[in-house]
């Protein structure tokens, strides 16, 4: 048994610093609508201390507490009981769009969650355990490499049939991330990627939506009042920021401008408002979280340990790099939300739990 060390308090607090700056940043972003549709300027933030921040502090503690190898006995029942929440969306009355063209939502006893956030922890949960097992029978395509490419595609198809792209490409780079890491066969990796980019394509081709926004991608000049309305729109927030940014609260975006301004969008604000160098300063912090990460990951002797701190910090990073490179124009808008900003009582939740695992891990290592 390793020797119990401190937890890697630079890394908790690198969290620390994004969670609170988040929480300040929602609080302006979510302002304006937050009185126009609810009569409460601190509706958003309000929401998101009851809902993400109370559970979140509570599973933060108790999988920083509780011993993290037991995890690995307990993946199989974690990740049945998140593809039963997945499942549970396609039924009518439980399941919900809320305004969007992804049925993405469970709707019980008042409360709404995203049950695809659960996934992506409890996938990286299974897999880690799962390729931990298999050992060096991962270097078989039938019997390793397409078992547990087949076990990993289960919540990918859930995800599919909601639709939520987003979602789907960071579980996808999950799985690839933990094949790769865990030492799969180049050419099996090479295969998937072959894979996983002609999937893409055809869900972008079968859906005109999607095709719509790829084009906007493209030419996000073309039709600004129409399907291009968001880019541009988070175009001008994030080009009237300046260097400095025109104050805190002083957004004119968030007013009923910018789409999804308390989640999606929070970091055109976060740009308009604050200004280049916070926009950068944010980028600068997630990158200090990604290294710190890896070096963690890679100081972890246990296998498991390794897969898991790896996976968590790539979902993060994935994520993070999605929204914002949405936002600035270098990918496609798949509305996903940036971790630890954007408004969302669930996804923050179970983000908090990860990053109690990270810190869990962190003890048996020496940074």
């Amino acid at each position: 048994m390793p020797e119990v060390k401190r937890a890697d308090y630079t890394l908790l607090s690198y969290f620390a610093i994004l969670l609170v700056f988040g929480l300040i940043m929602l609080a302006s972003a979510s302002s304006a609508v937050g009185h126009e549709r609810f009569a409460d300027a601190y509706f958003f933030i309000k929401r998101q201390m009851l809902l993400g921040i109370l559970p979140g502090i509570f599973l933060f503690f108790f999988f920083s507490k509780f011993p993290y190898q037991k995890l690995r006995q307990l993946s199989l029942p974690f990740f049945i009981f998140s593809i039963i929440l997945l499942l549970l969306i396609f039924i009518p009355g439980i399941g919900s769009s809320f305004g969007t063209v992804n049925r993405s939502w469970l709707s019980l006893f008042g409360f709404s969650f995203q049950p695809a956030e659960l996934v992506k922890l409890a996938l990286i949960i299974y897999l880690s355990a799962l390729l931990v097992n298999k050992g060096k029978e991962l270097l078989k395509f039938k019997n390793g490499f397409l078992t547990i490419l087949g076990i990993g595609g289960i919540p990918l198809v859930l995800v599919a049939m909601q639709p939520d792209i987003g979602t789907l490409a960071i579980l996808f780079v999950i799985i690839f991330s933990l094949l790769f890491i865990a030492g799969a066969k180049w050419s099996h990796i090479i295969s998937l990627a072959g894979v996983g980019i002609a999937a893409f394509v055809i869900l972008i081709i079968i859906a005109p939506y999607r095709l719509a926004r790829l084009t906007t991608f493209l030419h996000p000049e073309l039709d600004p009042q129409g399907i291009g309305y968001h880019i541009n729109q988070a175009f001008l927030a994030i080009g009237s920021g300046g260097m400095f940014g025109q104050g805190y609260g002083h957004s004119l975006q968030k007013f009923q401008y910018l789409p999804e301004v308390a989640a999606d969008s929070i970091y055109a604000v976060i740009a308009e408002e604050m200004g280049f160098i916070f926009a950068i300063g944010l980028i600068i912090l997630l990158y200090l979280i990604a290294v710190r990460g890896f070096a963690l990951a890679k100081k972890t002797s246990d296998h498991f340990g390794k897969l898991l701190v790896s996976g968590i910090i790539i979902w993060f990073t994935a994520q993070s790099f999605l929204n914002i490179g949405a936002m600035v124009g270098i990918l496609p808008i798949t509305g996903v939300p940036l971790p630890f900003v954007s408004h969302g009582g669930s996804a923050l939740a179970i983000a908090m739990g990860a990053v109690g695992i990270l810190m869990n891990v962190s003890k048996q290592v020496e940074l």
